[in-house]
């Protein structure tokens, strides 16, 4: 066994690849791979999860093993990465190659670029990084924040007004940033009334915004809340861009998601995946004035180390043998 000095204090948000040719050259071993890795999951250095310890040594099967109690831990167990038996570089060129696309990329593309043996493992891969694209404690919106509705799905007949049928029902936030759109956050809720709005606009907005709405019912009592609820009326339909001036940065998320969805996953997307979709979308939107998609690809593989593991089993829950998705 050889010991494993203390990883360094400086900060890894500097350590990110500008360009290909950096990152090949810094990720083309699987040393590179696992060094940047540990930094990453342990920032200020090695701490034991039993005992505390600051000291380690290294396996030569890359665990690696406390000096105060003979802990043995591996570095990617307790991550979105654990059980993985491909090599660490290719999870690197994955991760690398998700962030650079600026539309996201498809399982079959991923399959094909890495080289990968089954579209299923292509797949999973995906689904893995798609839940590594959020932090737990991620900072919520603040300011003046736009909230609405939207259904993702095929228009069906009888159905008007807010009622879901087969449709998805995605609520989404808009930060006002002058002008433009600030940051996003989106989630499918179950259907439009008070108990599941309500909880979105808490989880997702600081207290004391101001949170601009129409005048859907259900968004009443968000000032009892600790919010300054702004309600809009709602603009008649039939008056050219009326409905647009109401929440107009909201509404240009709605058209970017849907067209996302339909370029890029060609609008087939099981319901019971649509989240993380939307998580991935929220993801880039957020970081879209990146000057280099390796800022991206540090946010990526950082928040693979602190998302819990995603077996086989979980990622395909409820949707084996299913062929039909949302079709938008």
């Amino acid at each position: 066994m050889t010991p494993v000095p203390p990883t360094s204090s400086v900060r890894v948000v500097e350590q990110y690849p500008r360009s290909l040719a950096e990152f090949e050259r810094q990720f083309g071993t699987e040393q590179g791979c696992r060094e940047y890795l540990l930094r990453l999951r342990w920032p200020e250095g090695f701490t034991c999860p039993r005992c505390g310890g600051r000291r380690c040594w290294a396996t030569r099967r890359g665990l690696l093993v406390c000096s105060a109690c003979g802990y043995q831990v591996s570095a990617l167990a307790g991550t979105i990465l654990e059980g993985s038996h491909k090599p660490l570089s290719m999870w690197f060129r994955a991760m690398w190659y998700v962030t650079a696309q600026k539309t996201g990329a498809s399982a079959l593309s991923l399959q094909r670029i890495l080289g990968l043996g089954s579209y299923r493992t292509a797949w999973a891969w995906l689904h893995k990084l798609r839940r590594a694209m959020v932090r737990p404690d991620r900072d919520r919106l603040w300011g003046r924040v736009e909230v609405d509705e939207t259904y993702l799905g095929a228009k069906e007949e009888g159905r008007s007004g807010r009622e879901a049928g087969k449709k998805a029902l995605v609520v989404i936030a808009a930060q006002e940033d002058g002008a433009k759109v600030g940051r996003i956050r989106m989630r499918r809720v179950a259907d439009a009334s008070a108990q599941s709005l309500h909880p979105f606009v808490l989880d997702s907005i600081e207290p004391g915004s101001v949170v601009r709405t129409d005048g859907w019912p259900a968004y009443a009592g968000l000032a009892k809340r600790g919010y300054t609820h702004e309600a809009a009326p709602q603009g008649r339909l039939d008056v050219p861009g009326a409905e647009e001036d109401l929440l107009p940065r909201v509404h240009q998320v709605v058209s970017l998601v849907k067209r996302w969805l339909m370029g890029t996953h060609h609008g087939a997307i099981h319901p019971e995946h649509l989240d993380y979709y939307l998580d991935e979308f929220t993801f880039r939107f957020n970081r879209r004035t990146s000057r280099h998609r390796g800022k991206l690809f540090y946010r990526l593989a950082q928040q693979a180390v602190q998302v819990a593991p995603a077996p086989w089993d979980q990622l395909a829950k409820r949707v084996r043998g299913r062929k039909k998705g949302i079709k938008i």
